[in-house]
């Protein structure tokens, strides 16, 4: 109690002066109840002796200064609490450094710490305070944006005009659900058990562009269509949504056509060919062996 209490001067007279005090205030800074008590003190040493203060009113001050520290204990505490659960989730920090920078820091809590009655956060082998947390990252929001996808697009495609087809804006992951490869099939709108398997022959990858060559879809009947993706990532990331696929026109009769094949052969396979993740075609897949393949083979 003897540091709350404000240094008498020379002549008897208390200093309560900003200069006095052990700890200086940031501007900005909310009284606590350290501060509360000092102008307690410095009320009792003020005080007209001729009209003094009375006991009870002394007692009244002292309940509320009782309440506020259970107050400030609860919100320590509350504070605290909320520190040890963010253990082990993914968490955005922005510090302000002594020049007045502001850095961004992202990772995964690794530990809390309490220093000085003061959380810290454990966050890529540093610490940072509690409240320098801005951001709390869904772990599942987050894989969302790491693992393979495809661009929202409309393609069009007419049978009396046939040309190659280019899907573009294909990401095959990042930070370590990176896909190598990912098979492709066209599936019917109106019906999701009308689907076509495409060869690995037909389709050419490179920097995020996909081309399907136009005999893939040279067999199939005006319509509303989905470009399926299923990469070979780790969660196998399938993408059914994102590329739709407008078919004007009436098909031509072509039995010579390698789509034809394509088409005959859906109801017989398992599982589709698909296209490496580099920037050539691998065709050495592209085989008539359709009838005894179980899985995919990688593009």
């Amino acid at each position: 109690m003897s540091d709350l209490i404000a240094p008498v001067d020379s002549d008897g007279k208390v200093n309560i002066s900003e200069t006095s005090q052990k700890t200086e205030r940031k501007s900005g800074d909310t009284l606590d109840k350290e501060d509360f008590l000092l102008l307690l003190v410095t009320q009792m040493q003020y005080q007209d002796p001729l009209e003094p203060t009375s006991n009870t009113e002394y007692v009244a001050q002292l309940a509320q200064f009782s309440e506020l520290e259970q107050m400030q204990n609860l919100n320590s505490t509350t504070v605290n609490t909320s520190a040890y659960n963010l253990v082990g989730k993914e968490v955005l920090l922005n510090q302000t450094l002594s020049s007045g920078d502001v850095v961004e820091v992202q990772g995964t809590v690794d530990y809390v710490t309490i220093q000085n009655g003061t959380a810290y956060v454990s966050v890529n082998g540093s610490l940072y305070e509690f409240d320098d947390i801005v951001q709390v990252i869904d772990s599942n929001y987050l894989i969302s944006q790491y693992i393979p996808k495809v661009e929202q697009q409309v393609i069009n495609y007419s049978h009396d005009d046939p040309q190659d087809v280019m899907v573009s804006g294909i990401s095959l992951g990042t930070n370590g659900y990176e896909a190598t490869g990912f098979a492709v099939v066209i599936m019917d709108a109106n019906n999701s058990s009308n689907v076509t398997k495409v060869d690995a022959s037909k389709l050419s990858y490179k920097d995020g562009k996909l081309t399907i060559d136009r005999e893939v879809f040279s067999n199939l009947d005006a319509g509303n269509y989905k470009i399926a993706f299923v990469f070979d990532d780790a969660n196998k990331t399938m993408d059914y949504s994102s590329v739709s696929l407008f078919i004007k026109g009436i098909k031509q009769n072509n039995s010579s056509s390698s789509g034809s094949d394509s088409s005959d052969d859906t109801d017989k396979t398992d599982g589709t060919e698909s296209v490496n993740g580099t920037n050539s075609t691998d065709k050495t897949d592209s085989t008539g062996d359709n009838d005894s393949t179980e899985g995919t083979d990688a593009v």
